[in-house]
């Protein structure tokens, strides 16, 4: 359809693929050009089905708009169309209309170009040409559901979404995804306040014009039986729907109790990262108000101790830089499962020449060309990045930090130092398995030292939708309170659970329910019906969607969003529960009137309204001594890619995955 007049040409060009030269005059609106559009418009609707009025892309298809303006009254083909056979490629993707392909091929350049992995290429050729996935296998990419969107006919469509809704009658309303780090921009599209889709919202800065498939389907859960939408309250070991008034005075009454007779060091909040910066603000103010430092968003690592002063841990870098990488070195990272969306970033810069080199417990694919592994068992990942920094010492002639070990991984890790030491735009990086590590400070401190040597920035890749965020809003203690593994142990005797899930979310796992079966009070605040055998009252809080809120990516950007729906029954902002609970204990600083003046409490006066925390805050340093001693022989627990929050634990089309299928495999 970009046919142009091109002066002295003997035929159309194609405008896309025709360099432009010194005196060239190009006509586009011409007869010849005209009538070359319009020729290329009628030999796309030969084949193609009239079934606009039942298509899930009625109304933003760029096939109907082009054929309104170039398209002719009636085809002079009067013989069949081909009809191409519907095929069954997974959970997430629809392929039952392939009659309608127009063989554009964005699916499988998009496969190649970005994903990394062809799953989709053309067979036959002529009339008979046909999209598909060759071996009848499922299109598993994490980055799936952009083929939809790339898609400029209905041929490929969301099957969850599938003649749910008319794309006219759905209002787009723009939000922040709560799961990985990158904090991806989304347009949430609803009708009778609920959540009908979810498509990307484009940002350069962040996630360009893809989002992750968990960020796309996930929404599911928002709309299934288990959401909690009213408080409950467990009486005689059955559990009995309440009012609000009558759940939250007996969570106000409780704490006070176990106060009193326990003393406030035996009450404690464990927060999930995928919380707002607002409502974990909230929950560390109701812990310190009652007197207790034992608040903790940690729920996955093995070490805690830390200092204020190192800094709020952070990828150490912009999100965007990553795809103009030259030399990148990743640290117990499964990348493309963890961050999607960053290793498609590293995936653009390695096709620019990145060289990616590699330290973690398993060779996983990453769908892009890892020039340099190390495969070491998490106890000895000290030691193998020591023996990086050893080797990067006797390029440069310096005293390494701690001996290198004399063996074969002495050349993988001479490889990666040489690496490391040539281009210029590098970056070393930290993923969850390295963050939760029980060496994890060993881990950083030798990561710093080799980045000073190398000229590398060094950061995490962060785990959670608002691990920056956590950081900055004090949910975790400060002076000296429990951690996330000793309140596990069971050290408290009221625990807060603000949308986690212990079992799922936490490094102890089953046993969590030990340590918390010791307290006298277990209090959940979540959307779903969840940690039932171990609470005491449910509280039913509104997800990301039906309440204000605010995180903070990897990079430290500070993206803020509203409620796109009402909330589901009797469900209330997580902040406002925070707020009551507060008011009823008589503790001071909790009246504030909206979301935003809690965001701007942690601001300050003179920030308010930043787009990024200050420099200041940000820093990945650390004092710690290297510790070589080997690492407890359990490994460090990260959750899979459809295991990381509960709200992807229960969107039903990702949980039919073959992602999600090798989880539960791997689990039994």
């Amino acid at each position: 359809m970009c046919l142009v007049d091109v002066e002295k040409a003997p035929k159309p060009m194609p405008a896309c693929a025709t360099p432009v030269t010194q005196g060239m005059i190009v006509r586009t609106q011409s007869d010849k050009a005209l009538k070359a559009q319009k020729s290329v418009m009628e030999f796309l609707l030969i084949n193609h089905p009239l079934d606009c009025p039942i298509c899930d892309q009625g109304g933003e298809c760029q096939l109907q708009d082009l054929a309104v303006g170039y398209g002719g009254s009636a085809s002079r083909y009067e013989e069949e169309k081909r009809v191409v056979v519907p095929k069954d490629v997974g959970p997430l993707i629809s392929m039952q209309e392939m009659s309608r392909c127009i063989h554009c091929t964005r699916c499988v350049r998009f496969g190649q170009e970005v994903a990394g992995v062809m799953e989709l290429g053309m067979i036959h050729r002529g009339e008979h040409s046909e999209i598909t996935t060759v071996l009848n296998d499922t299109i598993d990419s994490e980055l799936s559901g952009n083929m939809i969107d790339i898609c400029p006919v209905g041929a490929l469509t969301s099957k969850p979404f599938r003649y749910s809704a008319r794309t006219w009658e759905l209002s787009r309303r723009k939000s922040v995804s709560p799961h990985d780090s990158t904090g991806a921009n989304l347009i949430v599209q609803v009708k009778n306040n609920t959540v009908m889709r979810v498509v990307p919202l484009e940002n350069e800065a962040v996630n360009e014009c893809w989002i992750a498939d968990r960020d796309r389907f996930s929404y599911e859960a928002l709309n299934s039986d288990e959401r909690l939408t009213r408080p409950m309250l467990k009486q005689g070991g059955q559990w009995n729907e309440v009012d609000w008034q009558t759940a939250l005075e007996y969570v106000a009454n409780g704490l006070k109790q176990v106060k009193s007779e326990h003393g406030a060091a035996s009450i404690g909040v464990l927060a999930s990262a995928h919380s707002s910066v607002e409502e974990l603000y909230l929950a560390g103010a109701l812990a310190r108000g009652l007197g207790s430092d034992n608040i903790d968003h940690r729920l996955r690592h093995a070490e805690f101790g830390r200092g204020a002063q190192d800094g709020i841990r952070w990828l150490g870098t912009t999100i965007a830089s990553l795809s103009q990488l030259e030399r990148v070195l990743v640290v117990g990272s499964n990348l493309r499962k963890d961050h999607p969306l960053f290793a498609q970033r590293i995936r653009q810069a390695a096709k620019k020449g990145c060289v990616v080199s590699a330290l973690h417990s398993a060779a996983h694919d990453w769908a892009l060309p890892v020039a340099h592994a190390v495969q070491s068992a998490p106890a000895h990942w000290v030691q193998a990045l020591a023996d990086i920094a050893a080797a990067v010492a006797a390029e440069k002639g310096v005293a390494a930090p701690v001996p290198a070990r004399s063996s074969d991984a002495a050349q993988a890790a001479g490889a990666i130092a040489r690496s490391l030491l040539s281009g210029e735009r590098k970056a070393i990086l930290l993923g969850n398995a390295a963050a939760h590590h029980a060496r994890a400070a060993s881990l950083l401190t030798l990561a710093n030292w080799i980045g000073e040597q190398t000229g590398a920035t060094v950061g995490y890749l962060c785990e959670a939708a608002n691990t920056v965020g956590a950081q900055w809003a004090q949910a975790q203690p400060l002076q000296g309170g429990l951690d996330a593994a000793q309140m596990l142990a069971g050290g408290l005797r009221a625990a807060l659970l603000l949308n986690n899930e212990p079992e799922f979310d936490s490094a102890a796992g089953a046993a969590a329910k030990a340590g918390l079966g010791r307290a006298d009070m277990v209090v959940t605040l979540s959307p779903f019906k969840c940690n039932m055998d171990i609470s005491d009252v449910l509280l039913p809080i509104a997800p990301f969607t039906e309440t204000p809120g605010t995180f903070v990516n990897a990079e430290g950007r500070v993206q803020s969003f509203h409620a796109v729906v009402k909330p589901l029954g009797d469900a209330r902002p997580a902040w406002k529960v925070l707020r009551v609970l507060g008011n009823l204990l008589e503790l001071p600083g909790f009246d504030f009137e909206s979301c935003q003046e809690v965001l701007q409490k942690l601001q300050g006066a003179q920030a308010a309204g930043q787009t990024h925390l200050p420099a200041e805050m940000l820093g990945n340093r650390s004092a710690a001594p290297i510790d070589l001693a080997a690492a407890p022989a359990a490994a460090p627990v990260s959750a899979a890619i459809y295991q990381l929050d509960g709200i992807v634990r229960r969107a039903a089309s990702l949980q039919l995955t073959a992602d999600a299928r090798a989880t539960r495999e791997s689990l039994a």
